[in-house]
């Protein structure tokens, strides 16, 4: 592994959204591990991703007293993704870490995330294993996202990726070169190469606080996910289209026969309006689908900023 010309060994980063009950638990753990990885210099950067609680205050109060906190404040939410971006733009360490400040990514893996930079690796992300208290629910719909996503992108994910990893300095600056609207880091980090590891864990229970991904966030970020990995789906929607202009073809020299050569009426009102509602139920579908790829179009054009800055303390 090549020698790190970097002044800061390591840099933590945690976009934080309505986590005020977490944050001196998480502060106070990851210092007992920094201490176990022997890190000659390393710094914790919280980004308040619009925050509507005391998080920024508590986070302010700990900087005050440990100038290794940092945070960035952004202007409102502009989501986990964009937050934990804006930390990567702004980390200094050889190696930077990213984790949620909700502790169910646990700090206590940092020792071996690092352990396996140091021996070359310059991705090392994690696998959720999740455990039986895990709704059935929940873990169907993370395999089928999954499935899905693997089948439809041009680089597979293994199940269960999280954006709990460990990032070479070099990633990182390929990253920053990213500007794309629709960021899914999970996607993109597999499809930059590089020697990448990856290390199973269980989450841990949440110490405060409720989760912030209702089923409507979940979906959208799942169907962000797939439409950002791939344009197979626009493929997808034009062999189907195929298929049923094929039917309707036959379907329409069936009835010319029908018509031509044989006293018989075609009869079937109820399944021919069945037919034509699930057509055009597909349609709209596949039209839905060429949809969201315009309208990421449409935003990617405007240039817009990723995320906006209130306020800053980086500086030791």
């Amino acid at each position: 592994m090549e020698q790190h010309s970097q002044q800061i060994e390591l840099s933590v980063v945690i976009p934080t959204c309505n986590e005020e009950g977490n944050i001196f638990a998480m502060y106070e753990r990851l210092v007992a591990v920094m201490a176990q990885c022997s890190c000659s210099k390393f710094e914790f950067i919280f980004v308040d991703d619009g925050s509507s609680d005391t998080s920024l205050s508590r986070i302010q109060e700990l900087r005050a007293k440990d100038s290794r906190v940092k945070f960035i404040q952004l202007s409102r939410n502009f989501g986990h993704q964009n937050a934990l971006k804006a930390g990567l733009d702004h980390a200094q360490g050889a190696g930077v870490i990213s984790m949620d400040a909700d502790l169910q990514h646990p700090p206590e893996l940092i020792p071996t995330l690092v352990e396996k930079w140091k021996a070359g690796f310059e991705v090392v992300y994690t696998i959720r294993k999740d455990d039986q208290k895990v709704p059935l629910l929940k873990k169907w719909t993370s395999k089928g996202f999954y499935k899905i996503t693997n089948k439809l992108a041009e680089i597979p994910m293994e199940e269960g990726t999280a954006d709990f990893r460990l990032l070479d300095r070099k990633v990182v600056e390929a990253l920053k070169k990213f500007t794309e609207s629709h960021l899914f880091l999970r996607g993109i980090i597999p499809s930059l190469g590089f020697k990448q590891i990856g290390i199973p864990y269980v989450p841990h229970a949440r110490v405060s606080g409720t989760t912030k991904y209702s089923f409507s966030k979940m979906l959208r970020f799942a169907l962000n996910g797939i439409t950002s990995s791939s344009a197979k789906p626009l493929y997808f929607s034009i062999y189907v289209g195929l298929f049923f202009a094929v039917l309707a073809f036959l379907y329409g020299i069936y009835a010319i026969y029908i018509a031509a050569f044989t006293h018989e009426a075609i009869t079937g009102w109820t399944s021919i309006i069945a037919s034509i509602l699930f057509i055009g139920g597909i349609q709209l579908i596949m039209i839905g689908i060429v949809g969201i790829y315009l309208g990421k179009l449409f935003i990617q054009s405007k240039n817009r900023p990723l995320y906006l800055i209130t306020e800053k303390e980086l500086d030791e």
